[in-house]
């Protein structure tokens, strides 16, 4: 049966409306050199501010993880964009520490909040005829996202006037269209007559940890690798490989949250007890070639590790969800799965916040080349993790 145009297009607007809202959250990822060279930060205040941004998405995944479930979709996704909106707002006021440290909160929250929300809203907007690959259009729609940022960002700051303000100036028009297309799509969530609004609990019950803990630690590690490259790369690109220009390194995250959305996507083709395994060997070889970039000053051993590693992230996140979900049991798999997404918020922070401290201290090309090797280590103790419990099998 034919979907109607109407159900098409709310369907592909509200998709549409995921991809502006994630964009806007990777955006100041090749401005951080310019940041750094305007107002003298060092390279641990970067990875500061942009680790402030897990803290808006975690906080916003605790407090609100359930919420569109009681108030309905429609509500949520215009909170998410306000949220948003607030955040190129004070990005463009920007003028010091203060102001980019509360526009990464605020976009962090606007994350947290369409993560989980976008997604479901997606899915259940699909018509007939789209509905098997409804949860692929979401997770482009998430991953491309994320990509776009710094290719956008990178290209406008690098060719066009305003520098650090263009981009967060589109943001806002964009925005602006994505809360009309939220404004005339339909509700989809049969809300509750009394909604409960609670925070999500975290914890992982007993039966489900054997399972959860191998795919927590390579999720974990994938999610370093994206906070490696959307805080770091633009200081490894400038100062080790000597490349200056804005719009490259925004091309070179692009390429990592591509192959990051070709690995989600194409796990489903593999063997599902493969799957997982597969993305943490994907993953160690290609931090194996980022730490070789960085040691040897190599752009093409830079863009293959991206390529690589962005593989076996993607790999492995969606494998370790897939298996956590499958794993837990119903009445609890909201709550198991929004642990794990925390457990990947603070590997998106933490660790790379660990790198700005080192870079200070140590240099960038060791803190890169070590972190590397402690991101592999993780991968290797989940890889074993996997085939130690499938040996009885």
């Amino acid at each position: 049966m034919a979907a109607s145009p109407r159900s098409a297009t709310m369907f592909f607007a509200v998709a549409l409306t995921f991809v502006v809202t994630m964009m806007g959250t990777t955006l100041p990822t090749p401005l951080y050199p310019i940041y750094q060279q305007n107002l003298g930060f060092s390279q641990l205040i970067i990875t500061v501010i942009f680790a402030a941004y897990a803290v808006g998405v975690i906080g916003a995944l605790v407090v609100a993880g359930s919420w569109s479930d009681q108030i309905g979709r429609r509500p949520m996704l215009a909170a998410g964009l306000v949220f948003s909106a607030a955040s190129a707002v004070v990005f463009l006021w920007g003028g010091g520490l203060g102001p980019l440290l509360l526009g990464r909160v605020l976009s962090g929250i606007s994350a947290g909040i369409f993560t989980g929300t976008a997604t479901v809203a997606v899915v259940e907007l699909a018509p007939a005829a789209w509905a098997g690959s409804a949860t692929l259009i979401a997770t482009a729609a998430n991953m491309g996202g994320l990509g776009l940022g710094p290719l956008v960002a990178g290209a406008l700051s690098q060719y066009l006037p305003w520098p650090v303000h263009l981009c967060f100036i589109l943001d806002l028009v964009l925005i602006g269209v994505a809360a009309v297309a939220v404004a005339c799509a339909p509700e989809t969530a049969a809300r509750p007559a009394r909604p409960r609004l609670r925070m999500q609990p975290l914890s992982v019950p007993a039966e489900v940890r054997p399972v959860f803990v191998p795919a927590a630690i390579a999720g974990f590690a994938g999610f370093a690798v994206l906070g490696l490259f959307t805080a770091i790369a633009p200081a490894f690109m400038g100062k080790i490989l000597q490349l200056s220009n804005h719009a490259l390194t925004g091309a070179v995250v692009f390429l990592l949250f591509v192959a990051s959305t070709v690995g989600q996507i194409g796990q489903s083709k593999l063997s599902e007890r493969l799957r997982l395994p597969l993305g943490c060997v994907a993953l160690i070889g290609g931090i194996a070639l980022v730490a070789a970039a960085i040691g040897m000053a190599s752009l093409m051993l830079l863009l293959l590790g991206a390529i690589v590693s962005g593989i076996g992230q993607g790999v492995a996140f969606r494998a370790g969800m897939g298996a956590v979900t499958a794993a837990s049991p119903p009445e609890r798999r909201g709550e198991v799965a929004s642990t794990f997404f925390v457990v990947l918020y603070v590997a998106i922070s933490i660790p790379v916040v660990g790198v700005g401290l080192a870079a200070d201290t140590l240099g960038l090309r060791v803190a890169g080349i070590s972190f590397s090797i402690a991101v592999a280590i993780l991968a290797t103790v989940a890889l074993i993790s996997l085939l130690l419990r499938r040996r009885p099998d």
